[in-house]
């Protein structure tokens, strides 16, 4: 029983989907077959315009203009669409009765769609158009109106060209809708696209321009732009006078027609270039003979786009609606949308000629200095929160470097799409960074006189680097945060807004850039720093390895620029390497910048710290009362060096600071601690993680007790 209940369930689903095919296949056939009459009657209409003539209804025999048949026709096909796009998503089954009417209706549109562009191009130039543009005035210089046939039309024929108008734009949008549906069942999204009636504007005159244009595009490009940019400026105001009520009343929304005439006008420039000039300029870049001319041509021809960009963007800076990413795209420069050899190629050329100026300041060794740079006069530290540019000493190399860079990037930024933008320049700036980091790491290099260290020429040199890589990455940090280099980052790693918000420096357009200059800066760093302790644990030898100077008080010797307690005396062992330490980072001071000092300095007495420390464990010295005094005195001299960069350099020293108050303490402490009782007081009282309970218990055994 219950099978047969389900059976006859069933039985009755498949019936209600048989009546709803037929029914559905009725209604389509239905509208179909008034498609086809509406468009026969169209089709058999015997010469004359279908949009200033009447013609005869097929059914009802009534007279009509034509512009009101092919407007039943498009509603008749809106009609159909309605049927079919609900009918796709809920019955995509059915796929073959949809091809069907698709098919169907895509031959009638092959049909009508040629004979509506025909009559309207005849109605075109019943009206003038185009009018004549008088080149001969643009190869004088003379930038003469153009008059506009829109402008001056009568009224019969302002109305007959309103009809065909607007007959078009229903037609193109039932195009649109067709195109949005089919594409929509791919999963694909559509692109904008020029309506076809600005579009039927441009191409005669497209037409009429080739042949000027060819005879330009070789010697003289700067006419073409001149010439495009020139009708599209006079025409607009009859554009957007005649036309935008039109489109209005087509009610297609969100559609400017100056906008639309711009963009036509950028297609048809675009076009042009796209077939006539690159494509021979390219070859030419490929001859040895030619390159060089070019070269030069090419780079011309991008100042030419760059500024007829701007021109034409600046004819849209009163609209106060535009298209959604339209804007954006209104770009003579797509054709390196189109062909990405072609953008290699200019990146290339763009690097090359870049390399080449900075070549040639490379030259001149007087580029690596600043004009604020006077090792004679070394003022006193001033603490300071705020650094100018001339604080940083900033070489200028490093600013022509990044002046260069710069205008690469902003090039590359006139492109219409963002991931082109971003290939641009890391192709451009990216690279030409790459180079100029390479020419820093040269210039580090150790010279061949440095055997027993680093001599004042590598010393210079280093320093000029770091102060040239630290400009660079200060530079890049700053470009970084800009909102379209943002952008940039976002497409190039398809990040949404949920992950810019977690930034890291994974998110920075430059990272790499970043993270090899860094490493620049350390390895300079590094060099000076292992310079400077290798040259004091030379100078120091004696006075490390001196057990017994340990064991009574040395005379009394001030060294100027080295000041102690009046009364304290000072090793005169130590004397020189502390002078040594003292000389080399006043100098450094006076040609490195502040922040990489500021490391520098730190750096310095981080690796005094350990080594005097360490040395003095190792060799096991012993200390009576006055060593340990002495000792106490030498170290506070070792605090004194820093004493210009700093208000406390003691607490830069960490290790030698406990070490001296280990040594300081009395017999009974100093006894409880060996023993390891009072722990909770030493730990408080004393730093573990500067020195270690072995070193501990090495420091306390040096006192004699």
């Amino acid at each position: 029983m219950i099978e047969d209940f389900l059976q006859f369930t069933k039985e009755i689903h498949r019936i209600d989907a048989i009546r709803e095919y037929v029914g559905t296949t009725l209604r389509l056939e239905a509208l179909v077959g008034d498609l086809e009459d509406v468009i026969f009657s169209i089709m058999s209409q015997q010469g004359g315009n279908m949009f200033s003539a009447g013609i005869t209804a097929p059914r009802s025999g009534d007279s009509q203009a034509g512009h009101e048949i092919l407007l039943q026709a498009v509603k008749v096909m809106h009609g159909i669409e309605e049927v079919l796009a609900p009918t796709i998503k809920s019955h995509p089954h059915w796929s073959h009765l949809l091809r069907s009417v698709d098919s169907r209706v895509d031959k009638i549109l092959t049909t009508l769609r040629p004979k509506v562009i025909a009559d309207h191009r005849s109605l075109l130039a019943s009206l003038g158009w185009p009018p004549n543009m008088l080149t001969g005035r643009v190869e004088e210089g003379e930038i003469a109106a153009i008059p506009n046939p829109l402008l001056l039309m009568q009224p019969d024929k302002r109305e007959a060209y309103s009809r065909s108008f607007l007959g078009l734009c229903a037609l193109q949008h039932l195009h649109s809708l067709r195109e949005v549906r089919k594409l929509d069942c791919l999963g694909q999204k559509d692109t904008y696209r020029v309506l076809w009636a600005i579009d039927e504007l441009v191409s005669p005159i497209a037409s009429r321009t080739e042949y000027h244009f060819s005879k330009w595009a070789g010697g003289e490009p700067k006419y073409v732009f001149a010439l495009v940019y020139r009708i599209t400026r006079d025409f607009i105001v009859g554009i957007d006078d005649v036309l935008q009520p039109l489109i209005d009343q087509a009610r297609l929304a969100s559609c400017s027609a100056t906008e639309a005439w711009v963009f036509a006008m950028v297609q048809m420039l675009d076009g042009f270039l796209n077939k006539s000039v690159f494509p021979p300029l390219a070859d030419k870049c490929k001859v040895e003979g030619l390159k060089q001319e070019a070269i030069s041509m090419w780079i011309h021809l991008i100042d030419l786009m760059v500024a007829f960009d701007k021109q034409m963007l600046s004819l849209l800076s009163s609209e106060p609606g535009r298209l959604e990413g339209v804007s954006r795209g209104i770009s003579v420069l797509s054709v390196f949308a189109i062909r990405s050899e072609w953008l290699k190629l200019w990146a290339k050329i763009e690097l090359k000629d870049a390399w080449k100026k900075l070549k040639a300041e490379l030259n001149d060794e007087k580029c690596w200095l600043n004009s604020n740079d006077n090792l004679s006069t070394i003022r006193q530290p001033v603490q300071q929160l705020v650094y100018t540019w001339q604080d940083f000493r900033v070489p200028s190399i490093a600013e022509f470097a990044a002046k260069i860079a710069w205008e690469m990037i902003e090039r590359g930024q006139n492109l219409p799409h963002i991931p082109l933008q971003a290939q641009f320049i890391r192709m451009t700036a990216g690279r030409f960074f790459w180079y100029f980091f390479k020419v820093l790491i040269f210039r580090c290099k150790r010279h061949e006189s440095d055997v027993a260290g680093l001599g004042d020429v590598t010393l210079s040199r280093i320093c000029e680097s770091m102060n040239a890589a630290r400009f660079i990455e200060s530079k890049l940090l700053e470009w970084s945060d800009d909102v379209a280099f943002v952008e940039m980052v976002s497409v190039e790693s398809h990040l949404d807004a949920v992950l810019l918000d977690n930034f890291d420096d994974e998110t920075i357009f430059f990272s790499e850039e970043l993270k090899s200059i860094a490493e620049l800066q350390t390895n300079g760093l590094m060099e000076i720093i292992t310079d400077v302790l290798c040259q004091f644990e030379h100078l120091s030898w004696d006075y490390i390895h001196n057990k017994e100077s340990h064991d009574h008080a040395e005379v009394s010797h001030e060294r100027a620029g080295i000041s102690t307690d009046p009364g304290l005396s000072l090793s005169h062992t130590l004397i020189q390497a502390l002078d040594f330490v003292r000389d080399r980072l006043l100098t450094l001071k006076a040609r490195l910048n502040p922040s990489n000092f500021l490391d520098l300095w730190k750096g310095i007495a981080d690796g005094l710290d350990h080594f005097i420390l360490n040395s003095i464990l190792e060799i096991g010295t012993r200390f009576s009362m006055s060593g340990m005094n002495q000792f106490h005195i030498d170290m506070k001299a070792v605090f004194l060096v820093f004493q210009p960069f700093c208000e406390r350099p003691e607490a830069f020293l960490p290790r030698i600071r406990y070490a001296l108050q280990l040594l300081q303490t009395d017999i009974a402490e100093a006894g409880s601690l060996l023993c390891g009782s009072h722990q909770t007081e030493y730990s408080q009282g004393y730093a573990i993680p500067y020195v270690s309970r072995e070193q501990v218990e090495k420091i306390m055994n040096m006192k004699k007790f």
